[in-house]
């Protein structure tokens, strides 16, 4: 009971306590559905119980954090179920639905015990978030980047980024060095974490390490040795899948399992089941190349041989047609020789009858000309004496039209025109050639045959036109 002093009710630690426990204990006697985010499984393998760590995010920020316990047989039992359901043990960092009550204890505080954990809500916000990010990836326009990066013929230099002590990355490296066989595939390990709420910032941190050394790879592998689906959520995390998928050099994956793939596997060059099938991409390629550099050598091999045969064949060719030169060119030379003679004898023959023939032609022709000369002569006098006659006729008519028209032209000559009693009027020194120019009182000057007069106009008188 509390005490009073000084008019006071003081209660002690222990009342206060009591009194929410028991207000708790009447408020909240049914259990109730809860999600949150199990930050924290700390499980306590001497006492078999675990103490989680649970908490709630909103956009990013945590806005509330609580204590919770699960009881050993409790927690046997959901880890079962749970496991059976996903593939995966309880683990940190995973979304979780659980049945809970509330729990206060004086000394320990308020706790939520969790009774059951829902394994199919873990499993729907996994796809939730692989959705999300596949989505978001194709809006940004980047989700086939690196898989349309030409692939290197032989990826010899391979950055691998797996946990070292893990199955899966073991059986790759057992299965590249057990098959090389003529060839040597070179792998650095860049170590990480595959699961859990530190591996993907871990395994984005050690891609940027390669990054920055990404010339001296030709891929880069993801491997992990296997697990269920909650196991692989980290594959989906957005983040992660873009540094994938803008990486500049192809990044392979073998994960380890047969379900649904993640969205690394998605946006990755190339994906492969197991680390083992991963494995065999890469050899068989080597093997392929080998396969057919044994063949092309064959190919060579037998090309050299049939090249030798050709080449005997060809000297052997190579005689017989020096041979048959030999033979044409003393043949041709007796012919040519021969055909010299022919000729020459030929153009001696045809010389001497050339030349008398030209003598004979020489006769003709001059006979000709001076005939054809004869004839011409006579042609150019009898030409000559038609011009003159025509000309002589031609010269006397023109004499006769010219007498002619000299005589017209005379008569028209403005003094015999005034002696025949024409008479010409001159204003201000111009011709009058009708009276409209004329006005009363205008002087004007008149030209007769024998003389001229002045006058002024004192009437002008117009002649009708009929």
């Amino acid at each position: 009971m509390p005490e009073n002093i000084n008019n006071r009710q003081i209660f002690t630690l222990k009342e206060v306590a009591l009194s929410i426990q028991n207000t708790i204990a009447n408020r909240y006697k049914a259990t109730f559905w809860v999600k949150a985010e199990m930050n924290k499984l700390n499980h306590y393998p001497h006492s078999g119980h675990c103490y989680p760590d649970l908490l709630y995010k909103e956009d990013g920020k945590i806005t509330a954090q609580m204590k919770s316990i699960i009881w050993k047989m409790d927690f046997y039992q959901i880890g079962q179920r749970f496991k059976k359901i996903t593939g995966e043990n309880l683990h940190d960092g995973i979304n979780i639905l659980f049945l809970g009550s509330l729990i206060f204890d004086p000394n320990h505080g308020l706790t939520i015990r969790i009774h059951d954990i829902d394994p199919s809500f873990t499993l729907g916000e996994l796809e939730r978030e692989k959705n999300a990010a596949i989505l978001r990836l194709n809006d940004e326009g980047i989700f086939n980047r690196n898989r349309s990066l030409p692939f290197p013929l032989l990826p010899k230099r391979v950055a691998i980024i797996s946990v070292e002590s893990s199955k899966g990355f073991a059986d790759f490296v057992k299965l590249t060095e057990s098959r090389m066989s003529g060839f040597k595939i070179e792998y650095h390990l860049f170590p990480s974490l595959l699961q859990g709420d530190k591996s993907v910032e871990l395994m984005i941190r050690q891609l940027e390490k390669i990054k920055k050394i990404a010339r001296h790879f030709d891929v880069v592998a993801i491997i992990r040795g296997g697990g269920g689906e909650v196991g692989l959520s980290s594959f989906n995390n957005y983040h992660l899948a873009k540094t994938i998928a803008l990486f500049p050099i192809p990044i392979i994956t073998g994960i380890g399992h047969a379900t649904n793939l993640t969205v690394s596997e998605m946006v990755a060059h190339t994906n492969a089941i197991t680390p083992s099938q991963l494995a065999d991409l890469l050899l068989e390629r080597f093997e392929y190349f080998i396969h057919m550099l044994r063949n092309a050598a064959k190919s060579i091999k037998q090309t050299q041989g049939t090249l030798l045969n050709e080449q005997q064949q060809l000297s052997h060719y190579n005689y017989q047609i020096k041979h048959l030169i030999q033979r044409l060119f003393e043949y041709e030379n007796r012919r040519q020789a021969d055909l010299h003679n022919i000729i020459r004898y030929s153009m001696m023959e045809y010389f001497n009858l050339s030349k008398s023939n030209v003598s004979t032609l020489a006769n003709k022709m001059q006979r000709a000309s001076n005939e054809m000369l004869s004839e011409k002569n006579k042609n150019l006098e009898l030409a000559v004496y038609q011009i003159k006659n025509s000309s002589s006729q031609w010269l006397q008519k023109s004499k006769s039209i010219l007498l002619a028209q000299e005589k017209t032209v005379e008569l028209l000559h403005p003094v015999n025109v005034l002696k025949r009693g024409y008479s010409i009027t001159y204003k201000h020194g111009k011709v009058l050639k009708d009276q409209s120019s004329l006005h009363h009182g205008d002087e004007v000057e008149t030209l007769l045959s024998n003389g001229r007069f002045s006058s002024t106009i004192t009437k002008v008188e117009s002649k009708e036109k009929n």
